[in-house]
């Protein structure tokens, strides 16, 4: 059970940098859109621009933390914190409306977490 927590773990980290780059590229075109408002014909397209830049740059800034929630779990995971069993639990019912990536890696923490196995590794029972 140990191999499967740390490959949960490599995975929750590659999740968690998959999401802050979305993350990073949204904020970017929210800065792009900005630019459209400022610039010399923002007055005609002011509030379709502003608009998006406010969804961009608030998505953006979920997926940022949606992500380093993640690699925040992943590190937990791999020191065996009962916080992070937890953190993970919660990450994985959420990423289970994900579609097709975050359902099988929240299916797959679900499994490992749940298992007696998976309880007494985060207790101290299993190092």
């Amino acid at each position: 059970m140990a191999r499967h927590v740390g490959i949960l773990a490599i995975l929750c980290t590659l999740w968690g940098a998959l999401a802050m780059l979305v993350g990073v590229s949204l904020l970017l075109l929210s800065a792009g859109a900005l630019a459209i408002l400022v610039g010399p014909d923002g007055s005609a397209v002011g509030f379709a621009a502003g608009v998006t830049a406010t969804a961009f740059a608030v998505m953006g800034a979920v997926a940022l933390l949606w992500g380093g929630a993640h690699v925040g779990a992943s590190v937990l995971l791999r020191r065996r914190a009962p916080a992070g069993r937890f953190l993970t639990l919660g990450l994985a019912v959420v990423n289970l409306l994900v579609l097709p990536f975050g359902t099988a890696l929240g299916a797959y923490a679900l499994w490992i977490l749940l298992t007696d196995e998976g309880r007494q590794m985060f207790a101290g029972g299993l190092n």
